[in-house]
C-alpha cells in the first residue's frame, strides 16, 4: 500500500539552496552550464586515442572529446542493446523502504514517483561513463527530483563545475547544497573499452556497404554506332531513365571486359566475420559473456548457462552497489530533503517465479506426507509466498474441529489401523474391532472342536 503525499513540513523551514542551471549562449545566456553541441560522426580511432591521453592528463584534464566518442557510440544499436540488457535487471526490480521489516508508506509513497526509476538508471550509468553528479531538489509539486550535471561540465578531479565544457577552472562542489557524486568502478567507464569496436565496426559496415553496391548488381553495357553521334545521346538518355545501376556505355567494335575478384562472397564473409566479432567484444565487455546475446553454432546449453550465471552475478553487483548508495550515500541527503530514513533500509521486493515455487510445494508435499518429517507452518507460509491470516490460531482450531467432525472414531478415541495391522502402512483404515480383545481370535482348524 502506498500513497501520494505533499512533501513534509520540515522542508519548509529549510532554506532553499543554490541551484544549478543551464542554457545557451542564445538561450538564458546566464545559466550555470552553457551548453554546447556534442561533435557527432566522422571519428576515428586517432581521436580516441587522443581523448584517452586528454582524459588521463594528469595537470589538465578534459573529458569533453571522450565524452563525445561516449555518446556517439552509444548511438550503435549492439552496445545499446547489451547497455539496456544488463541495466534492465535491476531497474525490473522494485525497491522498498522498510523499518523493523515493517514498510513505511510516507518513505516509499516518494520513491514511487517517476524520478527514482530515473535516478535509479543514471545512478548506473555511472560505471559506463566513469560517473555521475546530480543535484536534489523539490519541484513545484512538492515531490523530490534532481537535475543531472552534463558530464562535460564535470571535473570529477578537482571537484569543479564548469560554465563553459572548455574552462579550465570552474565552481567547486561546496558551492551547492544537495549534490551527490556516483562515482563508477573505472575512472573512465566500461565505454573506453567499448568505443574502439564501434568505430572500428563502422568502418567495416560501410567498406561493406560499398562492397555490395558496386558488386552486388548487375553491370548495364550499351553499345552505340560510333559514326552517329544520334544513336549515343538516345542510349545515354535510355540509360538514365532505367535507374541508378552501373552503366558501361561503349562504341560499336570495341570490347569491353569485366574482371571480378577472385572471392565476392568470401570478401563478404570476412566483413561479416568482423561486425560479429566486433559485437562479441562488446558484449563481454558490457554483460561479461557473448552467447547470452547472440546465437553460436558451437554453444551448447551448458555453455550458455554458464554464461548466463556470470552474467547474472554481474546483475546482482549492479543491484548491490544501488542499495548501498541508498542506504550508505544518500542518508545525509534524505534527511535534507525531509525523509527519515533512520532505523530502516531500503531492500528489493523479492517476486516469487511461481515455477519454482510449485516444484518447492512438490517437495514440501513429499517430505510431509511420504517421509513423514513435521515442517512448521510458518516456514510453509514463507516459501510458499502466502500471506498468514491475522485471526491464524482461530481458523487453526476450526479446521481441526472439522477434522475431528468428519472422523468421528478420532472423536471417540478409537484409533485407525491399516487393514492387516498398524504396521502395514497402507492408506487405506478400518476401524479396530474392540471385541476382539475379549473373544480371541477364531480357530484356524477345519471346524473341529480338537479334543
Amino acid at each position: 500500500m502506498s500513497f501520494k503525499i505533499p512533501f513534509f513540513k520540515s522542508r519548509a523551514t529549510k532554506p532553499a539552496g543554490k541551484r544549478i542551471t543551464e542554457g545557451s549562449n542564445v538561450t538564458r545566456p546566464g545559466a550555470t552550464v552553457i551548453l554546447t553541441q556534442p561533435q557527432r560522426f566522422g571519428i576515428g580511432l586517432n581521436d580516441y586515442m587522443n581523448a584517452i591521453r586528454n582524459a588521463e592528463n594528469v595537470d589538465f584534464t578534459s573529458r569533453i572529446k571522450l565524452y563525445d566518442i561516449y555518446s556517439e557510440s552509444m548511438m550503435d544499436p549492439h552496445l545499446f542493446s547489451v547497455v539496456q540488457k544488463r541495466k534492465s535487471g535491476v531497474l525490473g526490480r522494485k525497491i522498498e523502504f522498510r523499518r523493523n521489516g515493517i514498510a513505511d508508506d510516507k518513505v516509499n509513497g516518494q520513491i514511487s514517483s517517476p524520478w527514482f526509476l530515473r535516478f535509479i538508471s543514471d545512478a548506473l550509468d555511472a560505471d559506463y561513463w566513469g560517473f555521475t553528479l546530480v543535484q536534489f531538489y523539490i519541484n513545484e509539486k512538492g515531490w523530490i527530483d534532481y537535475y543531472m550535471v552534463p558530464r562535460k561540465h564535470v571535473d570529477p578531479v578537482l571537484n569543479l563545475i564548469k560554465t563553459r565544457q572548455t574552462d579550465i577552472n570552474g565552481e567547486p562542489f561546496e558551492e551547492y547544497s544537495d549534490l551527490l557524486m556516483i562515482r563508477g568502478k573505472e575512472p573512465l567507464g566500461i565505454l573506453a573499452r567499448t568505443a574502439p569496436y564501434v568505430i572500428y565496426k563502422r568502418g567495416t559496415i560501410g567498406d561493406w556497404a560499398e562492397l555490395a553496391e558496386i558488386f552486388g548488381r548487375p553491370v548495364r553495357k550499351y553499345t552505340y554506332d560510333a559514326a552517329d553521334p544520334e544513336a549515343r545521346n538516345a542510349t545515354l538518355e535510355a540509360a538514365a531513365a532505367q535507374g541508378g545501376a552501373s552503366v558501361f556505355l561503349c562504341p560499336d567494335g570495341t570490347t569491353l571486359e569485366f574482371v571480378e575478384p577472385g572471392s565476392l562472397s568470401g570478401s563478404s564473409d570476412m566483413y561479416s566475420a568482423l561486425v560479429d566479432r566486433y559485437n562479441a567484444e562488446m558484449s563481454k565487455a558490457v554483460l561479461g559473456n557473448t552467447l547470452t546475446t547472440e546465437a553460436s553454432e558451437t554453444g551448447t546449453q551448458a555453455l550458455g548457462t554458464i554464461h548466463n550465471k556470470v552474467e547474472q552475478e554481474i546483475i546482482e553487483q549492479d543491484a548491490l552497489s544501488i542499495l548501498n548508495l541508498l542506504n550508505y550515500d544518500m542518508t545525509a541527503l534524505f534527511a535534507s530533503l525531509g525523509i527519515n530514513t533512520q532505523g530502516g533500509e531500503f531492500v528489493y521486493v523479492e517476486e516469487p517465479d511461481m515455477e519454482s515455487v510449485k516444484i518447492k510445494a512438490e517437495l514440501l508435499e513429499k517430505a510431509v506426507s511420504v517421509f513423514g518429517i513435521p515442517v512448521a507452518d510458518d516456514y510453509l507460509y514463507e516459501q510458499l509466498y502466502i500471506e498468514k491470516p491475522q485471526d491464524y490460531e482461530q481458523l487453526k482450531a476450526e479446521l481441526e474441529e472439522k477434522r475431528k467432525a468428519a472422523n468421528p472414531f478420532a472423536a471417540a478415541g478409537i484409533p485407525l489401523v491399516g487393514k492387516d495391522g498398524p504396521e502395514d502402512g497402507k492408506t487405506t483404515q478400518q476401524p479396530r474391532n474392540a471385541a476382539g480383545s475379549f473373544f480371541g481370535k477364531a480357530p484356524q482348524n477345519d471346524g473341529a472342536l480338537g479334543w
